[in-house]
């Protein structure tokens, strides 16, 4: 199929193109988030343990679970935005990088000839879905690895004083970034149906 369209022989493939460069940009600058939270370690004599110590006592102080969590949720979301870049700078190269073939101009056109690039549509979409969904999950990730920073932070959620200042960090975060998700997966739904 012809993922070149318009008269200028391209459209379609420099709007996937676009496409992938977004999802590339996107990802790059949360693969570094997660990069940097991986490099910050927290410790038992940090100000975070501290401050929640301070907060709510010893019982509000984030334990090894929630640090190890906190690693945990960082190298994930890491490895899904990676998966995610990868798969969207492949599929940049191949479309770059396929054949492009002479095309007969319509009867009406000034130009003689034009230049499309002959790609399976289907594979291209699967392609771009696989990164979309890497994304997502790498955004899933990152937010529950924010969730375990704000405890180490702040203190643990379930508890009095400290757990109100967490409840008030973790709650705008909870709720903006899902939503921000569903609109993306809804508007890369009806691309993909498109």
């Amino acid at each position: 199929m012809d993922a070149g369209g318009g008269s200028g022989g391209g459209g379609g493939t420099s709007i996937h193109i676009t496409a992938l460069d977004g999802i590339v940009n996107v990802n790059s600058l949360f693969t570094l988030a997660a990069f940097i939270g991986l490099a910050w370690r927290p410790s038992a004599d940090g100000p975070g343990l501290a401050d929640g110590a301070d907060r709510g006592g010893a019982a509000c102080a984030a334990g090894d679970r929630v640090e190890s969590d906190l690693v945990l949720f960082h190298v994930l979301a890491f490895a899904c935005f990676l998966f995610s870049s990868i798969v969207a700078l492949c599929l940049k190269q191949i479309v770059r990088t396929y054949p492009h073939y002479p095309r007969r101009a319509s009867p009406g056109s000034t130009s003689a000839v034009s230049r499309t690039a002959r790609i399976n549509r289907a594979a291209l979409r699967v392609g771009i879905l696989a990164s979309a969904v890497g994304s997502v999950c790498g955004c899933g990730f990152l937010m529950m690895a924010l969730v375990n920073v704000v405890q180490v932070k702040l203190g643990l959620l379930g508890c009095g004083a400290g757990g109100s200042a967490a409840w008030g960090a973790v709650v705008p975060l909870v709720t903006l970034v899902p939503t921000a998700m569903l609109i993306y997966i809804g508007i890369v739904f009806y691309a993909f149906t498109r």
